[in-house]
This record gives C-alpha cells, sequence and structure tokens, in this order.
C-alpha cells in the first residue's frame, strides 16, 4: 500500500507541476536568471506545507523522521553537477520527466543524463564515501537540533519569511 500511496501522490506531484507552468523552458529559464520566480515559489509553497504536514505527523506519532547525514563536500559535488545540468538542460530532474509526459523530447536527454549520473555515483560510491562524503560531514542534524528552537517556531518563521519574498516577487511583477 505504501507504493500505491507513493504513485498517487508522485502523480498528485506532477499534475501541480502541470498547472503551475513550472515545467515549461521559459519559467526554467526565468528562474536561473532572476527573471521569473514562479518556480521559487512553488517550490517554496512544496515544502511550506511538506514541513507542516511532516511534523505534524512526526508529533502525533504516526511517522518516525529518518534523517540524512550533512555532508558540505557531497552538498557542494551534487549542488554543482545540479545546477551545470539545469542551466544546460533547461530543466531540473522533477521538471524533466515532467516535461516528458507533456511530450517534449528534448527533456529526454536530461533523464539520460540522470540515469548516466546515478551509474556513475553507484560505481565511484566508494571513491565517493571516503573523500568526498567525509568532507564537512556533520552527521544527522536539522536545523531545529542546531538552533535549540521548537520545530513550529522554525517552520513559522520560515513561512513568515516566504510570504515577505512572495509579496517582494509579486510587487516586482516575478
Amino acid at each position: 500500500m505504501t507504493l500505491v500511496y507513493g504513485l498517487l501522490s508522485g502523480i498528485l506531484f506532477g499534475i501541480f507541476l502541470q498547472k503551475a507552468q513550472v515545467l515549461r523552458y521559459d519559467k526554467q529559464v526565468g528562474a536561473m536568471r532572476f527573471l521569473d520566480m514562479t518556480i521559487f515559489k512553488f517550490m517554496l509553497s512544496a515544502i511550506i506545507v511538506a514541513a507542516i504536514g511532516i511534523y505534524a505527523l512526526k508529533d502525533l506519532g504516526l511517522i518516525h523522521l529518518s534523517v540524512k547525514g550533512t555532508s558540505i563536500g557531497a552538498q557542494l559535488l551534487g549542488g554543482s553537477l545540479f545546477g551545470v545540468g539545469w542551466g544546460l538542460l533547461g530543466y531540473c530532474p522533477g521538471t524533466a520527466v515532467g516535461a516528458l509526459g507533456e511530450g517534449r523530447l528534448d527533456a529526454v536527454w536530461g533523464i539520460f543524463g540522470m540515469l548516466a549520473g546515478a551509474a556513475l555515483y553507484a560505481e565511484s560510491y566508494s571513491f565517493m564515501k571516503a573523500k568526498v562524503i567525509v568532507l564537512g560531514n556533520y552527521g544527522k542534524i536539522t536545523l531545529p537540533q542546531i538552533l535549540g528552537l521548537n520545530h513550529w517556531l522554525i517552520i513559522a518563521v520560515f513561512a513568515l519569511i516566504v510570504l515577505a519574498a512572495f509579496a517582494f516577487f509579486e510587487k516586482k511583477n516575478l
């Protein structure tokens, strides 16, 4: 049943991606050039909704969080590769799959790139684990742990910052 829930939430997320028009190439390029904040607004909204949902489920005892370890080296390398791929293709991994679903065949190159990157990472994992993942390895930490504050306070402050950013984006027609 867990797989069915994952499939249904993935389909729903894909519908939201399409309805928000974040699968469009011009929106992707606009985001990279900071001229169109549609993608940022969509993702920040998703982060807030997810944070509220996840922490509500956690507080109700319905789920247990399994936080992935923080590695600055892995984040820098992975983020750089992600950014280069997004800049070259004009799609991030999720939007490439969504764009293919809309019939945009140029997204196939991004999907091939994702699969090749995953295969390369799997083949080089022992090296990455020994040389990259250990760089700036802080273990399993969260922002509320670092700041010593309740997670609901962090979520509320983040939501207020995001709402202020949305107001700024709208004022500037972004």
